[in-house]
């Protein structure tokens, strides 16, 4: 497949760590059918960044649907290496689960540089045609995701204002 199809067909994510507890359900029931609505409209490849937060849930969102999508992928975006490192032994774990499911890892950074997270946000955008996208604040690496997102001309969904 041309690298112009795939682009057509991946969706990325990019949102908040922070979730809060009052949120968090309607969040995930949010993400969930802007999912599906994306699998509807032709996507089926799901870049998502591998932090916890927003870009966890979108992962285990992709994995969950995978049960009733078989021909979705999920493809990990990850800034480097050691990103889990100062991470709790609970988001480890879950992060390990998602390692373990995604269809295909991309390492943008092998060490910690103080540009790998911005490395991993523009390769997620730049290979995509969709971001769905958690987005409560416009400061931050979220928002300058979503805005360079917005400057390559890809559709925008952002769920916490639907």
């Amino acid at each position: 497949m041309k690298t112009k199809d795939l682009k057509s067909r991946t969706c990325c994510f990019t949102g908040h760590r922070r979730i809060p507890v009052d949120e968090y359900e309607t969040v995930k029931l949010r993400l969930r059918d802007a999912v599906i609505k994306a699998i509807q409209n032709g996507y089926c490849y799901f870049g998502a960044g591998g932090s916890w937060g927003f870009d966890m849930l979108a992962a285990q969102t992709v994995i969950e649907l995978k049960e009733l999508y078989p021909n979705i992928y999920l493809i990990l975006v990850l800034p480097c290496k050691i990103q889990t490192k100062y991470w709790s032994v609970d988001n480890k774990k879950e992060y390990d689960r998602i390692l373990c499911s995604a269809d295909k890892v991309v390492w943008t950074s092998e060490e910690y540089t103080r540009d790998c997270m911005f490395k991993r946000n523009r390769h997620l955008v730049d290979n995509s045609s969709l971001c769905i996208c958690y987005l409560t604040k416009d400061t931050g690496g979220t928002a300058f995701t979503v805005e360079y997102a917005f400057s390559k001309r890809l559709s925008i969904v952002n769920i916490s204002s639907l």
